[in-house]
């Protein structure tokens, strides 16, 4: 008594006033109760559910079904289904049906028609915009698919660029998605499951795989790693990618995230698993190891020669952003001796004006490098391009003539910036950057004997990560059959054999004996 009147109070004479808190509780209990036989009573909830009529989209449409006599209400959302097909597939028939002893089922002209027992069955139904109808005197509602979700068409890769490749990307509507993996694997072992992953918000996750090749603890693990998450709503599945990876504060990505078709239905035909989400136009892969980042798909589009090529070139561009500026700054502060003469005399002569030392030269361009590339990502798109180049230019010519950076140090982060675009998977990407910047810290406090040892111990680090149980540097360590295609490509004739991390059950491709 004494606490109410004491809100009132506050609510009276402070400026904001303090809401007192509600439960939900009670509509949680009437959306697990199963479906009454009386329809007004069922009507009356459903229209508290959905806070009908201030819920505009949300339609209750009252019938009588013809033949069988009996009343009944259609429930849908009209902004997230087929409206033609629920008038003609489930309404029309309903009201024209003229046989007496007829099933819901064998009036109604839709292609799936499912039965629920509950109330909470009938809410995911509608939400997912399935149209829904309830009878009068029956325990059962009755679900149609009449679905019809808003989503662009199918168009291009933004951020995998293919040469030879499909062109084909992924989009918002996991439909669309499964339908270009079958596309691209025409087996009856390809196996969808679906699963919600979020309380609220009833997000849709579904986990592809191939049942004859996949592992069966491997496929385990992830559903349980699925079914740990607790969570009221996952909007995307880049955020579903951080509650399912074994190390979330790992700068190195364990999870593969891919918006090529192809290249998840590469991974699948090897016995991994395909993560798709309903809104998300991109596709987890798991587990992975660090190769699957470093090697491309569009080498295997290329002659043995050109992909072997591009796979070096990939290699030289990882080592040279990683290690460029720390060994600069290495190499001139602690072992000058490494220099010729005449580059050194040089390199002094460029830096007699400029009064701050190599370190603050390095992380000065090395931020602005970030800056400019950060910008060019989120300005639109016609300018995006322009700010990049341009701004480069302005700000290292500028920088040179004021005498702030020294010419040799716009060579070293424009190289290693430069390089590091040759990566193409963004969460591999920035942990590339983040070692960068690492080794020069490094590198500016012991020279190049600290840049080994922080390799070393990087190394170390890595052997110890792994993605579901697969080690993160296989088939390096531990070595399997199928190590040799690690560094360079083999020929496709001659690769023969699956991961051997995976476990698959069909170890081999029978690429040679293929009729």
């Amino acid at each position: 008594m004494g606490k109410t009147k004491l809100t009132k109070f506050i609510q009276k004479w402070i400026k904001n006033p303090v809401y007192p808190q509600a439960s939900s509780q009670k509509e949680i209990q009437i959306k697990e109760q199963p479906i009454s036989v009386h329809i007004d009573e069922m009507l009356k909830t459903f229209k508290e559910i959905y806070h009908s009529p201030d819920n505009v989209d949300v339609k209750f449409r009252e019938i009588e079904i013809n033949g069988l006599k009996k009343r009944a209400v259609v429930i849908f959302i009209t902004t997230i289904i087929d409206v033609k097909e629920m008038e003609d597939g489930v309404i029309r028939p309903l009201l024209l049906n003229e046989v007496k002893d007829k099933e819901i089922k064998d009036i109604v002209t839709v292609q799936t028609v499912d039965e629920v027992q509950k109330i909470q069955e009938v809410i995911n139904a509608i939400n997912k915009g399935n149209t829904v109808l309830l009878v009068d005197g029956d325990h059962t509602a009755y679900t149609f698919n009449t679905t019809r979700m808003q989503s662009r068409s199918i168009e291009k890769t933004e951020n995998e660029i293919t040469l030879r490749g499909p062109k084909e990307s992924f989009i918002e509507n996991p439909e669309a998605n499964i339908s270009l993996i079958r596309k691209k694997i025409k087996n009856e072992n390809l196996v969808v499951e679906t699963n919600i992953v979020s309380k609220r918000a009833r997000n849709d996750l579904y986990i592809v795989y191939v049942r004859d090749l996949v592992n069966d603890q491997l496929l385990e693990n992830v559903k349980k790693k699925i079914k740990s998450i607790d969570i009221d709503s996952i909007g995307n599945i880049s955020m579903l990618e951080q509650y399912i990876e074994d190390r979330p504060l790992s700068i190195f990505p364990t999870i593969l995230n891919t918006e090529r078709p192809d290249r998840a239905a590469a991974f699948l035909e090897e016995g991994c698993i395909v993560l798709l989400m309903d809104n998300s136009p991109s596709s987890l892969i798991l587990p992975v190891t660090f190769w699957s980042f470093y090697q491309n798909p569009e080498e295997h589009y290329l002659r043995f020669a050109s992909g072997n090529f591009t796979r070096i070139l990939r290699g030289f561009a990882l080592f040279i952003s990683v290690f460029s500026s720390a060994i600069y700054i290495a190499v001139t502060n602690y072992h000058s001796e490494m220099i010729p003469p005449d580059l050194l005399f040089a390199i002094s002569a460029s830096r007699e004006k400029v009064p701050f030392p190599g370190i603050i030269e390095i992380l000065i361009m090395e931020l602005a490098f970030e800056l400019i590339r950060e910008a060019g990502l989120r300005v639109p798109t016609p300018i995006g391009p322009t700010i990049g180049i341009v701004g480069a230019l302005i700000l290292g010519q500028a920088a040179v003539q004021a005498n702030i950076i020294s010419p040799l140090i716009i060579i070293v982060v424009a190289l290693g910036g430069l390089s590091s675009f040759a990566i193409n998977d963004i969460s591999f990407n920035y942990a590339v950057r983040v070692m960068k910047f690492i080794f020069i810290f490094a590198a500016n406090i012991f020279g190049i004997y600290g840049m080994v040892a922080l390799f070393v111990m990087g190394l170390h680090y890595m052997v110890t990560i792994k993605s579901f149980g697969v080690p993160y540097f296989a088939p390096m360590t531990p070595r399997y059959a199928s190590s040799r295609g690690m560094i360079l490509r083999r020929l496709l004739t001659n690769e023969v054999y699956r991961p051997g991390f995976l476990k698959p059950k069909d170890m081999e491709k029978k690429g040679r004996n293929n009729e």
